[in-house]
């Protein structure tokens, strides 16, 4: 599974710039819940070829009340969450009570913490960091996330106290397809498993400490293996306080990453709300094979079925890849043909692709649709092999390919999937642009051709 870093420390201290830029990007996922007003955000990185997610989280300055004070509990909830904790601190603004506080919290964990003094340029370094040795806690690394500076450093040392054996571990329990069941609260998770299972069984993911943990359950329908990864959100939600369910998104995101087909179940009395596409997002990066279960769909009336059946027309055209089932997973109505779909994707999402068969779809596509001018030069796109699965990965080799716009990358992403008749899963296309054998090289001219020069030059000369 991949591991989960904690950003904590006192607000306005640059967690979410140095956020932004371990993901390398400011478009981090947001996870909206129900009665929370401040959004928190969700990423992943990679350092140094580990995947990681991050977790940015609000301020604690040690006087929270209303709102604010849910925030702080929920940074504290984080550090429990975590495999390692970022503790930032403010140079400028010197040693505080609230870092002095927080440090507290970290102490009695026994989490591997990193302390992090932030805004160290402008400033004397000695001076600066002196006061922040007396917290006594983990190493010092002065940063300015602002210009990446010290974050390298940083990250070298922070990637050498990862687990090293998180996902080996997680992988010899899996004994088959890999089904990830993922959702908002309360859209029957629960009830689903059990119906997959076949067996009234209701797993509790509430235990301190491990709920970073996927719970990987093995069982056989006609005679074929399959393993269902339970996540966070698989549990009755009765009495089930709001700060431990805040942190469902994180277990969501690594049995995404985990998964070999993810099957997302959506409330179809509620229709698709924002969290909804956050996941379905999560799992489009994540390159995973997708069924979307729109469960409770028995007792609807037909206006609202219609109604939902337009809104998953209008908002789902990035995803129409996706198999749509509408089950009732209290009666099982429709369940059994989530297998058809999530065998098919998970074949699609998987299957051998020749470079031969590649190839010649990538020249119909170019025969049909040719690439645009680049300065008045055409794209060449001259062959195609495969360069990964799960997702399918299409390498396509070229000339000028960094150029190739988004909305011709789409265009050979429905060609292939089309082609190659893949259901359920994205389609991931990488360019390759070849080097040209002649650049820097100066041709060398024959006597023949520097005298036929000469002459021309003599020529021109004479016509001005």
């Amino acid at each position: 599974m991949l591991p989960v870093i904690a950003l904590v420390g006192r607000p306005n201290v640059g967690k979410s710039t140095l956020f932004n830029r371990l993901t390398k990007s400011r478009d981090a996922l947001v996870a909206n819940y129900a009665g929370l007003t401040r959004d928190r955000k969700y990423g992943e990185a990679e350092i140094d070829g580990r995947k990681v997610i991050l977790v940015d989280t609000g301020g604690i300055s040690g006087g929270e009340e209303g709102i604010d004070a849910a925030m702080a509990q929920q940074s504290i909830q984080a550090i429990e969450e975590a495999d390692i904790v970022l503790f930032l601190v403010d140079c400028r603004a010197g040693l505080t009570p609230a870092d002095q506080m927080i440090a507290d919290q970290l102490r009695t964990r026994s989490k591997p913490t990193f302390l992090v003094a932030n805004k160290v340029d402008g400033v004397n370094p000695d001076i600066a960091l002196a006061p922040f040795y007396e917290l006594g806690i983990g190493e010092l690394f002065p940063t300015t996330a602002t210009h990446g500076r010290g974050v390298r450093t940083l990250m070298e040392r922070v990637v050498a106290d990862l687990p090293e054996q998180a996902e080996a571990v997680e992988e010899e329990e899996a004994t088959g397809i890999k089904i990830a069941i993922v959702g908002r609260p309360n859209v029957g998770k629960s009830t689903l498993v059990n119906r997959l299972l076949g067996e009234d069984r209701v797993v509790v993911y509430d235990q301190p400490g491990t709920t970073r943990d996927s719970v990987y359950i093995n069982y056989q329908r006609d005679d074929k293996p399959y393993t269902l990864i339970d996540t966070a959100g698989i549990r009755r939600r009765k009495n089930i306080k709001e700060s431990v369910e805040k942190f469902s998104i994180v277990k969501t995101l690594q049995a995404v990453e985990d998964a070999n087909v993810v099957v997302l179940v959506i409330d179809a009395r509620e229709g698709l709300v924002d969290q909804d596409m956050h996941l379905m997002g999560s799992v489009i990066q994540a390159g995973r094979a997708l069924v979307v279960a729109l469960n409770k769909w028995d007792g609807l009336e037909a206006d609202h079925r219609e109604y939902v059946k337009t809104e998953l027309e209008r908002r789902l055209r990035f995803v129409e890849f996706a198999d749509i089932h509408f089950i009732s997973a209290l009666h099982g109505t429709g369940v059994g043909n989530l297998y058809q779909s999530i065998e098919s994707a998970y074949q699609s999402a998987t299957d051998k692709l020749s470079t031969n068969h590649l190839t010649r779809i990538l020249q119909w596509a170019v025969t049909e649709h040719q690439p645009p001018l680049v300065h008045g030069n055409r794209i060449k796109l001259r062959y195609a092999h495969a360069g990964g699965q799960n997702p399918p990965v299409i390498v396509i080799h070229g000339n000028q390919t960094e150029q190739v716009p988004g909305h011709y990358v789409r265009y050979l992403e429905k060609t292939f999937r089309k082609a190659l008749d893949l259901h359920g899963t994205p389609v991931k296309i990488e360019f390759r642009t070849g080097t040209n054998p002649y650049a820097g090289k100066k041709q060398k001219l024959t006597d023949r051709q520097k005298a036929k020069k000469r002459r021309l030059m003599k020529f021109v000369k004479k016509k001005k």
